[in-house]
């Protein structure tokens, strides 16, 4: 079977090669005596000028994503479950790719420092494209999708600000079975904080 053929099988699982110690964390990796912000699937370590918001589905009321406002920037992420030795994120760039030129959109694969990542031009009705970067990062049992919009989507100094905002989010993947590609259940946070 040549290389060619590879679409079916299993995908290496994609990251940094230090995301073990320098992030994104798996719960079981995190310090435990840090401050995070519960959200549930992620933790959230708070910073000055961080602004939090969670994206809720309509019809369901259930938590589907979080927004960190940062930098002049806003970075969307969402955990999903995965399979314990392959990855999603080769499966989901396509998927990306596809939807985006649906809309009449371009993207643009480039290295990052999480490893594959997408450049976004996205239509918007009446106005300029917008641009957006998709960084994903498969863990041990998940999956971290991000979404940069704002200054860090072209501009390298606000962009490796919101990389380390990135990398210091904290998955909690449970022990709770999940099929690969199921969002990883969200919440507001127990203290009340605003969303």
């Amino acid at each position: 079977m040549s290389d060619t053929d590879s679409g079916a099988l299993e995908q290496p699982k994609s990251g940094p090669a230090d995301r073990a110690t320098a992030g994104p964390l798996d719960e079981a990796e995190a310090n435990a005596v840090r401050p995070y912000v519960d959200l549930g699937g992620v933790k959230i370590l708070p910073r000055p000028e961080l602004g939090l918001r969670l994206e809720v589905e309509e019809g369901s009321k259930r938590v589907v994503a979080v927004s960190l406002d940062y930098a002049g920037s806003t970075l969307q992420v969402q955990p999903f479950a995965a399979p314990r030795s392959s990855g999603l994120w080769h499966e989901i760039r396509a998927q990306i790719v596809d939807q985006i030129a649906r809309q009449g959109g371009r993207t643009t694969p480039q290295d990052g420092v999480f490893g594959p990542e997408l450049l976004a031009e996205i239509p918007v009705a009446g106005a300029a494209p917008r641009h957006a970067r998709f960084i994903g990062v498969d863990g041990p049992r998940w999956f971290l999708r991000g979404v940069i919009a704002g200054q860090a989507a072209t501009d390298p100094e606000a962009g490796a600000k919101v990389e380390d905002l990135f990398r210091s989010i904290v998955v909690v993947r449970g022990t709770t079975p999940m099929p690969p590609r199921d969002l990883i259940p969200l919440h507001m946070p127990a203290t009340g904080a605003p969303a």
